[in-house]
């Protein structure tokens, strides 16, 4: 029997929390591991917690340039000490004798019997001799032993992403490789007759192929091995191979594709996913992105997750920030549940009034202005990829909510959406 699809019943709305909630119950983080040097771990997420070794700073040491000092030894301002050593980073000075000073540089270590350090700005200079001008406090400029780490400190945690701080964190403590989980494997698909690549000519009804682009960039900066199959042909049949080849041969970890979930003749996305595994076809109820496929394709044992977004460039971009970069970040294997899927976000005030409320949670690009309210791209349609070029973030409009200029609204930048 078949399905008019101008009279088939429409499915309920499911809401971005539920899909969320589903889709990150559907992901099965990496195990395998392999240990990189600390020098090229940058994007990488950690297998294993990390420890420290060391005490850092491994010694008292000065955090100013100034004068090692016994506070007994300056009472009033005005005293006058000699200065018996000179101690800067990367020596070890002699113990200080009773009532004289010692030159010191930051990250020095503190002499012993040095109680204080007092900044050179507070201190004369002249033949040998130092006069203070400012009296010391003990423990003063002076960073202790253990002060930012401890011997035995857990420096980073299970399911961290490796940004440049956390590893100078990693090199600071001596590690020099670091255990982290392999790349996980995304094959990229196009479909669609209509589709051309830059660089050739336009025939009439066709378009340039933009989200294969987006896409591949997206995955990139998650730190995902892409497998691009460029353009997949139109026909069933080779649409079943590529899905087969994918799973199978190139075993990826996740199949990714824009378009082509909806039950047109010239669809076969859908029906190709439906033989050669599962499929679930979603409406999520947020603005843009409402049409969602997620399923599994099973080859030889071998099974990859699959996600369909829509095909509308910037429903593909809004869809692959609030529901496939979740998705990957837990197959990564970052700690990863609804309520963390998403950044907090920032609390700024709109620039712009917007009367019209929305049935659906609305997701507007939009940027941050000199004058530090939001400033929103005039047209929000989906196929405006323009829109999200001139933006930095998005503004997480609930239902029916409408906005008037100087009310406060949840930004999410790109920046966090995208780490």
């Amino acid at each position: 029997m078949s399905v008019d699809v101008k009279t088939a019943p429409q499915k309920p709305l499911m809401e971005l929390d539920q899909a969320l909630e589903l889709l990150l119950a559907g992901a099965h983080p990496v195990n395998d591991s392999e240990m990189v040097s600390t020098f090229d771990a940058v994007g990488r997420v950690l297998a294993e917690p990390q420890y420290s070794s060391i005490n850092v700073p491994p010694l008292d040491n000065s955090s100013m340039d100034g004068y090692a000092v016994r506070c007994a030894d300056v009472t009033a301002v005005g005293t006058t000490l000699p200065v018996s050593q000179r101690i800067p980073a990367g020596a070890v000075g002699n113990p200080l004798a009773a009532g004289t000073a010692a030159r010191i540089f930051t990250g020095a270590p503190i002499p012993p019997g040095a109680d204080a350090i007092v900044m050179q700005e507070y201190v004369s200079f002249s033949d040998g001799q130092a006069t203070f001008n400012a009296l010391p406090k003990p423990g003063e400029w002076i960073r202790r032993a253990g002060e930012d780490i401890a011997t035995g400190g857990e420096v980073l945690s299970r399911g961290t992403r490796l940004r440049p701080q956390e590893i100078g964190l990693a090199a600071s403590v001596g590690l020099a490789a670091l255990p982290v989980f392999r790349r996980i494997r995304v094959a990229l698909f196009s479909t669609g007759d209509e589709l051309v690549m830059p660089g050739n000519p336009l025939p009439p009804g066709a378009i340039y192929n933009s989200n294969r682009f987006l896409l591949k960039g997206l995955l990139e900066q998650l730190g995902c091995t892409v497998i691009d199959f460029g353009i997949v042909p139109d026909k069933l049949e080779a649409t079943r191979q590529a899905l087969r080849k994918a799973a199978g041969e190139d075993h990826a970890d996740l199949i990714l594709t824009s378009g082509g979930v909806s039950m047109g003749e010239e669809d076969h996305i859908k029906p190709a996913v439906e033989a050669e595994g599962s499929l679930d076809h979603w409406l999520v109820n947020s603005k843009p992105g409402r049409p969602f496929a997620f399923g599994r394709v099973i080859t030889a044992g071998k099974e990859s997750a699959f996600i369909g977004l829509p095909g509308n460039p910037v429903s593909s971009f809004v869809t692959f920030l609030l529901l496939v970069g979740p998705f990957i970040r837990k197959l990564q294997g970052m700690p990863m549940d609804v309520a963390s899927a998403l950044p907090v976000g920032l609390k700024l005030q709109a620039g712009f009034d917007q009367a019209k409320a929305d049935r659906r949670r609305e997701f507007l690009r939009a940027r941050v202005g000199a004058d530090g309210l939001l400033e929103l791209f005039p047209n929000q349609s989906s196929g405006v990829l323009t829109s999200a070029a001139w933006a930095d973030g998005l503004i997480d409009n609930p239902a029916g909510n409408a906005i008037k200029r100087g009310d406060s609204v949840r930004f999410l930048p790109f920046s966090e959406l995208l780490n």
